[in-house]
């Protein structure tokens, strides 16, 4: 079997593009990737032309590892964002061409099932006013849908430094979240980097009484040495990782120990394999993972396929019940949260099928998503003041 080629399809709404890619084969057979770029779509969807010239056509797609070694090292640059998230659509989507062939779900080419379902957190569900009321309302729709979990971020437009009146209505907000969730469900607290070390382990004490289960990239991902500094001191676990794009990266968080949660982007990372290689290297430093997951259902049903081989997997996060909900008709045998949870796809390959026709409904859009902006929150660039 052989790559003939690839296929590029951008799904468009005001906040995120999502790139589609289908590798096709002259078997017949067709595999599907996904990710999500901000603000570099076009970038990627370039790359991915000269790559199919390059690297990708005429391969083999069964043979995983050559076809990322080549297309990561092949053209004598480093690879970043850009190149990366184009590897990681190609591996997702020979993954999912050769459980297709061999009539098995991923999870079991990779070492098995070790569960059968996996937690679920919502995100993107607090697109209302920055008001606790509205939050609390927020939350208990997200309640009563099923989750256990959620995530936010309520620090408005904070970056840097947070002033008291601002400090106080964002730990007001946190506080209105636990009280409409309860006690048992998981809250989640993003700071999307935005802090100084100091200003994160100030907000970081006010919020400890609401129990969140994590504080994710409290400092920007550039300095580790400054995130060790925040986890000295704070005693809640710390998340991070979605900024970084090569496992290589990860060493000197790993060497550093500032994280107990590792949040690679499968779909920014190379893709499956260089994400479960990754979550073997957490295991021996007793860290878990859950994945920054903010594409649509191609990229979920890839994250599920991770999660059901990965002992230490923790938890994988989920917007589309909540934001651009309308976009899960793209892919047929979209992934679903039930009580909380994914059921492992026990379906060849990924499990999924791109729906071409319902993709064309959503062409590419000039998508912004600007985390200073006054309103980023509702995720509606149209309405956001920069």
């Amino acid at each position: 079997m052989r790559i003939t080629g690839i296929s590029t399809h951008v799904v468009g709404t005001p906040w995120r593009n999502l790139t589609y890619v289908q590798v096709h084969t002259d078997e017949g057979l067709t595999g599907v990737g996904e990710t999500r770029m901000l603000g570099h779509t076009d970038a990627l969807v370039g790359y991915l032309r000269e790559a199919e010239a390059n690297h990708i056509t005429g391969s083999d797609p069964f043979a995983v590892e050559d076809l990322v070694r080549r297309m990561k090292y092949g053209d004598y640059g480093r690879a970043g964002e850009i190149v990366m998230s184009g590897i990681a659509c190609v591996e997702m989507a020979c993954w999912d061409i050769k459980g297709k062939a061999l009539g098995v779900p991923v999870w079991q080419l990779l070492g098995g099932r070790v569960t059968d379902r996996v937690k679920a957190y919502a995100n993107g569900w607090y697109t209302v006013e920055r008001t606790p009321q509205a939050f609390h309302e927020a939350a208990l729709r997200v309640v009563g849908r099923g989750y256990r979990a959620l995530k936010l971020d309520p620090f408005g437009t904070g970056h840097f430094e947070l002033d008291h009146a601002e400090t106080l209505r964002s730990v007001a907000l946190v506080e209105a979240v636990r009280d409409a969730i309860g006690p048992e469900c998981e809250l989640l607290l993003e700071m999307h980097g935005r802090f100084s070390p100091a200003t994160a382990v100030r907000i970081a004490r006010e919020v400890e009484p609401f129990r969140p289960s994590w504080l994710e990239e409290p400092v920007p991902p550039e300095n580790l040495k400054a995130l060790a500094k925040v986890a000295e001191k704070v005693d809640m676990p710390i998340a991070t990782g979605e900024r970084i794009h090569d496992r290589i990266e990860f060493r000197e968080l790993f060497e550093s120990q500032a994280a107990d949660i590792i949040q690679p982007d499968l779909g920014h990372i190379g893709g499956i394999l260089e994400t479960r290689k990754l979550a073997a290297t957490a295991e021996t430093h007793y860290m878990l993972v859950a994945p920054h997951n903010v594409g649509g259902s191609v990229l979920t049903a890839a994250s599920l396929q991770l999660a059901g081989c990965t002992p230490n997997f923790k938890i994988l996060e989920h917007f589309n019940d909540f934001a651009d909900a309308e976009i899960k008709k793209v892919v047929k045998g979209a992934p679903e949260v039930v009580d909380g949870y994914f059921s492992l796809p026990d379906a060849p390959g990924l499990g999924v099928e791109l729906d071409t026709d319902a993709a064309a409904e959503f062409p590419q859009q000039q998508a912004r998503f600007d985390l200073w902006a006054e309103g980023w929150e509702k995720r509606d660039p149209r309405g956001a003041r920069s």
